[in-house]
Parts: structure tokens; sequence; C-alpha cells
């Protein structure tokens, strides 16, 4: 079993080797993961198995940690980033978990991924009242502060990403015919759900739904199938293997229909680059991180400031996957929690803190979007932006869109 721990790097270790500051005054309070000196911070990641392109995440995640404990950590603590390999399989989800909170008595999990391994761990995460925060996956029911309140999502909600796919098609293909390839898990069908509420009355518009298996070879039946349906809009809904696989299949068969391609599979370095970067001209997605191959950034200071990151501490890093940025951005939000929570850390606090995020900016992402929580909104980034892929990168177009859903039960 592959693990991964930061905590071991030699910058870290000698970072984490400094000893107490001091007595603690009354003010501070910590439970379990947390002293002066140290956050204990744990991670549950896919570095194999069929969603291993996901781990650069995971790592981009410990890299930002080893800048942030460099530049003497969060409040004068440094971060002790553990991170564990489930190889994107609910039980192992389940061992990772248990061994983080009661062998590693970490202070929470941050961004442990995949919709089958959060809903695995959720309910233990939350009966041990251990935050369960910004995971990485944008199924909707993250954001249920009602029934977990010791769970939050980061991302847009696929929901919310699958009613702004039905606007665009209902105003720019209204007599069009629509197939779908989806996972057969929650985050497939998640989405799925999101497109047919957008739909509506037109939800007849969708003439074929071909489902996978993550432990499917290929989605190449799929394919042949939804061509032959006759659908002439392809809604994928997929992970980067799959997506890859998808759209090498589609221009091996000839098939070229209006095709909607998931924002967790729009990584130009991980899935488009494999899959041949002109047999993915003209896709559409959703984005709220600028995308890291287009040239109107590249004076801007988010960006520079990513790139800087990157070539100093992860320096094997790929610059064009959206991975990296996503994993960047998202470490920026776990920091800025902690600092809100300041001399208080207690998993009650963190949980306060990052349910009281306001108009929170972020370097890396798209402008005009901006980040807010409260304690009756687990959503924390609402709006996003059409994209199409020219070739060599994802051009936004049109309007900032809000996928918000109202409420989290």
């Amino acid at each position: 079993m592959k693990t991964l721990n930061y905590a071991m790097l030699p910058a870290l270790a000698l970072g984490l080797a400094v000893g107490l500051a001091g007595p603690a005054s009354a003010q501070k309070k910590y439970d379990t993961g947390a002293s002066d000196t140290e956050i204990k911070i744990g991670n549950i990641n896919p570095y194999s198995g069929p969603a291993s392109a996901y781990g650069t995440i995971g790592k981009t995640i410990g890299a930002y940690f080893n800048k942030v404990n460099a530049e003497g950590g969060i409040n004068g603590r440094k971060i002790n980033y553990i991170s564990y390999d489930d190889g994107y399989s609910p039980p192992r989800a389940v061992e990772q978990a248990r061994k983080l909170v009661e062998s590693d008595e970490v202070l929470l999990i941050f961004q442990s991924l995949g919709t089958p391994s959060n809903t695995a761990i959720q309910k233990y995460m939350n009966a041990k009242k251990v935050p369960q925060l910004f995971v990485a996956t944008g199924a909707t029911k993250w954001g249920d502060y009602k029934n977990y309140p010791w769970t939050m999502g980061w991302q847009p909600n696929y929901q919310g990403e699958g009613r702004i796919y039905a606007a665009y098609i209902l105003k720019n293909h209204a007599q069009g015919k629509i197939g779908v390839l989806y996972q057969n898990d929650d985050y497939g069908k998640d989405l799925l759900k999101g497109l047919k509420d957008g739909l509506g009355g037109n939800a007849k518009m969708i003439i074929s739904e071909q489902p996978y298996e993550v432990a499917d070879p290929t989605v190449d039946s799929q394919i042949i199938n939804l061509k032959s349906s006759g659908a002439d809009i392809f809604v994928n809904i997929t992970t980067p293997k799959f997506a890859a696989q998808s759209i090498k299949k589609m221009a091996e068969i000839g098939w070229k229909p209006v095709h909607f391609l998931n924002q967790v599979s729009q990584s130009t370095g991980a899935v488009l680059k494999p899959a041949g970067v002109q047999n993915a001209v003209g896709a559409l997605t959703t984005g709220y991180i600028k995308d890291l191959t287009d040239p109107q950034w590249k004076d801007d200071k988010g960006f520079k400031d990513f790139i800087a990151f990157m070539d100093k501490y992860y320096p094997d890093g790929d610059k064009t996957s959206s991975f990296t940025s996503y994993g960047y951005t998202v470490s920026q939000t776990m920091v800025q929690v902690l600092k809100q929570a300041g001399d208080n850390l207690t998993r009650e606090n963190v949980m306060k803190q990052a349910a009281n995020l306001k108009d929170l900016e972020l370097g890396m992402l798209l402008p005009g979007i901006k980040i807010n929580t409260s304690p009756t909104d687990f959503y924390p980034i609402d709006d996003q932006q059409m994209m199409r892929f020219t070739g060599e990168l994802w051009q936004t177009f049109g309007p900032i869109l809000s996928g918000k859903i109202e409420g989290g039960s």
C-alpha cells in the first residue's frame, strides 16, 4: 500500500523538530491533532487505481503545505500533512480514515477525494465529530449541513454544473438529441440529475443514457451505442481515465456531437493530451479556475504566484494540469480557515470558521468568482463560466453563471 507522509520530508521534518515555544496561554484551546507547534491534517487520495490521475492533487497539497511551513507556518504552527492512498476504493478509504483519526490522531481530514470514498466515510466522520473538510468531489450532498454538520464540499456541485449545461443546450441546441455517458455511482447520477432538472419538461431530449462501472476496462461500447442512438449532443460525465478513452473512441468512429465534458475531467495535461488534443477541439465545459495554458493570464499576479510556487515547491508537477491549480487553490482555502481559527484549534471551531468565509478571493479563481459560506450554506463556490477548448487551451466565454443550490438538505 502506497503511503505518502509529507511530514517525513526533510524540509518539513526540520520545521517540526522545533520544540515547544512555551506554555500555552489560557486562551489557547486544542483538540486532538493540534498543539502550540503543530496542526495535523489528514488526506486520502487515489495515488493508484482507476482514478490515479487525481493523485497529483494530493501531491500539490503537500507541496503547498511545505511552502506554508517554510514561511513560518500558520500562526506559528507547522502543518503535519499525512496523505494515504485508497486506490479509489471505498473500503480502503474507510481503513485510511480510521487510521488517520484513531492512530495518527489528525485534527481533521481535508480534501479526501471521490464521491464513493467520501460517501463511505461520511457517517463515521460525523459520528466522531471530526471535520471532513473541503472534500474533493462536487456531489450535492456535501452541502447537507443539517444531517452532516462535519462535512463540507468546496468545488461547484455537480447538480449546479448539470443545470448550467441544460440551460446552454436549451438556448443553443433546443432541437438536439442528447446522449449521456455517466459513471454509475452517486457522482455520475448527481450530475445527470442536475442536467435533467435543468431541462425540466424537455428532459425527453435525452434519448440514450449509457452507464459505466469504475472497474470497467473501457467505455468503447458505450460510445458506439451513443453514436448509434442518433444523439448529436454528448454529455460526458466521466473521470479522467474514461474521459480520455471516450474522446479517443469518438475520433476513431467519426462521431462529432456537441460535446460537454464535465469539469472534473477538463485537465489538458491529464486528459486531453493523452486523448489527443485535436480530438477535443470544440468541447464545452464549465470552469472557475484559470486555465494554465491560456496566455491571457501570463501577466496576472495570481498566475505568476502559482508558477513561482510550482517552480520552487513542486518542480516535477504538471503546469498544464488543472489538478495542480485546483490543489493549490483549495489549500489556500484551508489555510485561510486555520488562520481564522487562531489559537482556538478545536474541531468545532475549525468547522465554524469554514462556515464563515466571506468574499474570499484567491489568485487562481476566475475574475468575479469568490468563496462564500455560512452556517446554512456549505457550498463554497457556486459560480462558474462556460469554456470551449480551442485545441490549445480552454477559452472562457459568456457571463459568470450561478449553479447555486438553495439550502443544504
